[in-house]
């Protein structure tokens, strides 16, 4: 079974937006990135239009011949923005002032005391009433994951910081229990956050893992080999990792 790739243009925008410019064209990027063999194009609307303004998005969406997955925060402008341009998928996120993104994704676990359970299980009813899939971006926790699946998600993202950060047994074997335990509860599984051509090979290994969010080391190798060939390496290191999958589950 291939693993989807899904590249993300936010640094693109970030790029065009910190000169005020029409370029680089994050919509155009994303045109490259099919052809090199992308499965999907990943883009974060944040409510600050720190990254994509809302033109991008209607753009890529009218483009675009794979799937576009919308990133953003459970506010009701977001969704509204969300619905209209109809998605293959909304992944809601956290979202801080800062630029970088938040450790560890959605604190799914202390819904209740912050109150905002409510708030996500409408979301994802009103994405699923629209006919769009939702995932929750969270960190790979056993509790996290059964609340994604009673809040009515139908994927979730594991949040892949801490094995980037410390590439051990012991936090691969993290990633590769919430794969399972998701896959029992019958929820499709993406991961992604700081992967590179690197360490994904080992991620793309982890049975039930469906799909890979890259942005960042995808924009970064293109800088110095080119976005074509920077896809295409990331397309044959998941495969890659595919392959050893295979292997591991006829032996």
């Amino acid at each position: 079974m291939a693993v989807r790739l899904l590249v993300n243009v936010d640094h693109v925008a970030a790029l065009r937006n910190a000169r005020k410019t029409a370029y680089p064209d994050p919509v155009f990027a994303a045109q490259i990135c099919q052809q090199a063999g992308a499965d999907g194009i990943t883009v974060h609307l944040r409510r600050d239009r720190g990254h994509l303004r809302d033109r991008d998005v209607q753009r890529l969406k009218a483009c675009l011949d794979i799937a576009l997955h919308l990133e953003i925060t459970a506010h009701d402008e977001m969704l509204r923005m969300a619905v209209a341009a109809r998605p293959a998928m909304i992944t809601l996120v956290p979202e801080r002032r800062a630029e970088r993104p938040a450790d560890g994704g959605l604190d799914v676990r202390r819904l209740n005391v912050r109150g905002q359970r409510v708030v996500l299980a409408n979301a994802i009813a009103m994405a699923k009433k629209k006919g769009i899939k939702t995932s929750l971006f969270i960190s790979p926790d056993k509790r996290a994951i059964e609340l994604c699946a009673q809040l009515g998600a139908a994927q979730i993202e594991l949040h892949t910081g801490a094995y980037c950060e410390d590439p051990s047994l012991l936090q691969l074997q993290r990633l590769r229990n919430a794969a399972e335990h998701a896959h029992r509860l019958g929820l499709t599984v993406a991961a992604g956050h700081r992967l590179t051509r690197q360490n994904v090979v080992a991620v793309a290994a982890i049975r039930h893992i469906d799909e890979l969010n890259i942005g960042h080391a995808v924009i970064t190798d293109a800088v110095m080999m080119g976005l074509q060939r920077s896809v295409k390496a990331f397309r044959n290191a998941i495969d890659c990792g595919v392959r050893e999958r295979t292997l591991r589950a006829v032996s």
